[in-house]
């Protein structure tokens, strides 16, 4: 029992580790930045370039943009993230590691979401024959 809690920390650290390194990525940092500010960014730039040239409208779209952003119903991040590797497999195509990495990702999610839809068919045909 105690070995298979050791091999659990294991695997744990070892994914968090893969992730913080894929995180981390100078390539993904600069993706995820400009996807930012696609996303985000703008909208402090607007506050502070309409704060200090007295643009009351770019103010304005600015602060309105922002409170909406801290809504809990916001899609920011949904639409960040895609766009990040977007960028990522654009810019830097070749770089084979880190989309090795991002395929692998894709690939777990897959197969995670095929189990869950295997294990909810299973229990749908239980309830069905009980």
């Amino acid at each position: 029992m105690a070995n298979m809690k050791d091999e659990t920390k294991v695997t744990i650290k070892e994914k968090i580790k893969k992730l913080i390194q894929f995180i981390l990525n100078p390539r993904f940092l600069f993706c995820f930045g400009l996807a930012w500010m696609i996303t985000n960014g703008w909208c402090y730039i607007f506050i502070g370039v309409g704060t200090y040239y007295d643009i009351e409208w770019m103010f304005y779209v600015g602060t309105t943009y922002l409170a909406f952003l801290w809504l809990p119903i916001t899609p920011e991040k949904i639409i960040t993230i895609p766009l990040a590797i977007a960028f990522l497999k654009w810019f830097f195509p070749k770089d084979e590691k880190t989309l090795a990495v991002l395929q692998q990702m894709y690939q777990k999610a897959k197969d995670a979401l095929k189990s869950k839809k295997k294990k909810a068919k299973k229990e749908d045909s239980k309830d069905e024959t009980t």
